[in-house]
């Protein structure tokens, strides 16, 4: 695998240098490092001078026209699925058996989706004493920041809908993991895409503070933690930029006693365990298990959870792998540690870090977790599911919407009207019915509360990138 040798891209220009200092990036799978140039205010002014200099190109164009270079990126992304989950792999530690789709499947889909779009913005005509009616227009320039966990998938997420409504993007793309993001944007040019539509500028927090209060921004579009969040409203103030937040979550996975509790634990375990190594905003990692089906699902959980093969995420019988740094591990068990010193948890499999090189956390189910716990409050963002009991529906939905967060919540029950009471009683963004659910894609995502506003998916997620503009003639 050959790791990238530019790491800014800036109209049509690769850039190796930057002027925002050096970053070591760290493979979290085995220690293995690796430098790479920073961008600074320099470089990203030129990259959004670039964005709106070809603003008036891309949003000049015929709509079929972007909706064909949208779809010939989508088929690039796919012709490049194994680059990318190479250097997905190398960056997140994410095991190859979900590398393709979270790093080339996926986002082909997301920009071939709102390719479809892109033809398809109608205003309407209002009925009134005189002519009114409504055109749709982008915004400009979209700052597009995404996170570790997925960013070429985060990227299909904002920077689709963006493109497809005739915004220009500047991607800024996560430190701990860079690579895939670069070579999206390299993609983005072979696929036709005019130079300066889609620009990539990796930076570090002065970097990225220039990016967010550049006057020339238009829109931001931000995935990460509600502090980071903070900050960033707090620059785009300056100019008032709009801003769509997505903040993670503290998912609450209600198990009925009426539940099929072999379909819900195996959906906890995958989802909430296995996959990226519980690195997942909509994580289904907040158990609330009803006192009939508490014991059944505690010991199957574990059962499931203690068999996940951990290991090289580059071998194809790995489920579980690394999470993103040694620091991040060290919190992760540190939470643990904390919750069963304190007589908040208990540790019936996992709970540890496993030796070697590299930052991984042994698959972990905390049961008879305190409902008030940091555990239970706190997204911990790893392989670690907490179970915690609640008599009845009444119970587990005061306790689900206990938390801030408010992104995704699941409910488990064979009595379907049951199921669509709780998911009304729920304070969530999305609810999953006896299953993971459609988060992405075809449906608005998005969450409540300090889970952060606005949406992405389906026309929600376009509208995202659209002012609408009000035009009326008297006759």
């Amino acid at each position: 695998m050959n790791l990238p040798d530019t790491f800014h891209l800036i109209g049509g220009d690769a850039l190796k240098t930057g002027t925002g200092g050096s970053l070591e990036h760290v493979n979290p799978a085995t220690g293995e490092s690796s430098t790479l140039e920073l961008a600074g205010a320099d470089e990203v002014d030129a990259a959004v001078a670039a964005a709106r200099e070809a603003f008036g190109v891309w949003s000049g164009l015929a709509p079929m026209a972007r909706r064909y270079l949208l779809q010939q990126l989508a088929r690039r992304i796919n012709e490049s699925a194994a680059d990318l989950s190479a250097l997905s792999t190398y960056e997140s530690g994410m095991p190859v058996v979900y590398a393709a789709q979270m790093a080339a499947v996926g986002p082909a889909e997301w920009f071939d989706y709102y390719a479809g779009w892109a033809d398809k913005l109608n205003g309407e005509v209002i009925g009134a004493w005189d002519f009114n009616y409504t055109v749709p227009e982008p915004y400009g320039v979209v700052a597009a920041i995404v996170p570790f966990n997925g960013p070429v998938w985060e990227i299909g997420m904002k920077a689709a809908p963006a493109l497809a409504a005739g915004n220009t993007v500047v991607i800024k793309p996560p430190e701990l993991a860079p690579y895939s993001s670069i070579l999206f944007g390299r993609l983005c040019l072979e696929a036709g895409i005019p130079p300066g539509v889609v620009n990539v500028v990796l930076s570090g927090p002065d970097g990225t503070g220039a990016l967010v209060s550049h006057p020339d921004v238009d829109k931001i579009s931000f995935t990460g933690s509600a502090g980071t969040a903070r900050k960033i409203l707090a620059a785009a103030a300056a100019n008032l930029t709009p801003v769509v937040l997505e903040l993670g979550g503290k998912s609450g996975v209600l198990i009925c006693d009426d539940a099929d509790v072999d379909s819900a634990v195996g959906a906890v375990a995958q989802f909430a365990i296995a996959q990226n190594a519980g690195q997942i905003c909509t994580s289904p990692n907040r158990v609330l298990a009803q006192l009939g089906v508490y014991d059944e699902v505690v010991e199957k959980l574990a059962a499931v959870a203690g068999g996940f093969v951990v290991g090289d995420p580059l071998s194809e019988s790995t489920q579980v792998g690394p999470v993103i740094s040694v620091a991040s591990a060290d919190r992760i068990v540190g939470m643990v540690g904390e919750g069963v010193s304190a007589g908040t948890a208990r540790v019936v499999t996992g709970g540890s870090r496993l030796d070697g090189p590299g930052a991984f956390v042994a698959p972990t189910v905390l049961a008879d977790v305190a409902t008030d716990s940091r555990l239970a409050g706190e997204e911990i963002f790893g392989p670690v599911a907490t179970v915690s009991r609640v008599a009845d529906d009444d119970e587990a939905v005061a306790v689900a919407n206990g938390v801030d967060a408010g992104l995704a919540a699941y409910v488990f029950s064979r009595d379907i009207s049951r199921c669509h009471t709780l998911a009304k009683r729920l304070r969530s963004g999305s609810v999953s019915i006896n299953g993971l659910g459609n988060h992405m894609i075809y449906s608005p995502f998005g969450g409540k509360g300090a889970s952060g506003y606005g949406r992405e998916g389906g026309r929600a997620g376009i509208e995202e990138f659209l002012s609408v503009k009000s035009v009326s003639a008297q006759l």
